[in-house]
């Protein structure tokens, strides 16, 4: 059993580092994407084009979003498979 343990506790971490990494990610598009927006619609004289160039970015970083989060929580289903798999391969390469 302690074997076992240890496996779920090292699952559970890779679990959460591949979490936190993919939704720092996510903040890091939004931060990207409002800055070349805001930095792009001076240059934009028609306001029906930023209003579409908004539309755009906003489409582009709620898809992305959804899609992490869809991600995410495929893996938070299926983690010891995913992470199972990953550590005994690991492992066999010591």
């Amino acid at each position: 059993m302690p074997m076992q343990a240890d496996l779920n506790s090292r699952i559970e971490a890779m679990f959460m580092r591949d979490k936190l990494f993919a939704w720092s990610l996510v903040v890091v598009l939004w931060v990207v994407e409002g800055f070349v927006l805001w930095t792009m619609l001076p240059y934009v004289p028609d306001g029906g084009t930023q209003t579409v160039a908004c539309i755009a970015v906003l489409v582009l970083v709620v898809f992305n979003t959804a899609s992490i989060a869809a991600m995410v929580r495929h893996y938070s289903h299926d983690k010891e498979h995913v992470y199972g798999t990953d550590i005994r391969h690991l492992d066999a390469g010591r």
